[in-house]
């Protein structure tokens, strides 16, 4: 019996794993997340309960045919903080 309770053990542990689920930038500073970004050069952060994006350190992360846009986000301390970019499909709009 105990071989059994030893073994579902084992096998929930990814699934546990995989549950704790992404850095969320509301819980962090404008400092920590931006520095997350920095330090990992690319990383999915969720910015609320359901919305979530993968940013970079730099526009040259962006794949071919990929655009570098700024990307501020929901901070603890800052409501639009700066964190690096995100990549969009879409060219930027130049104003003239």
């Amino acid at each position: 019996m105990r071989m059994i309770w030893a073994m579902t053990a084992l096998l929930a542990l990814p699934a546990l794993a995989a549950a704790q689920g992404r850095p969320s930038t509301p819980a962090m500073t404008c400092r920590q997340a931006a520095g997350l970004v920095a330090s990992r050069g690319a990383v999915v952060l969720s910015t609320s309960r359901d919305i979530y994006d993968r940013y970079v350190r730099s526009e040259t992360m962006c794949e071919t045919s990929y655009y570098g846009r700024p990307a501020f986000v929901p901070t603890r301390d800052n409501p639009q903080c700066f964190i690096g970019y995100y990549c969009s499909a879409t060219p930027p709009m130049f104003s003239r």
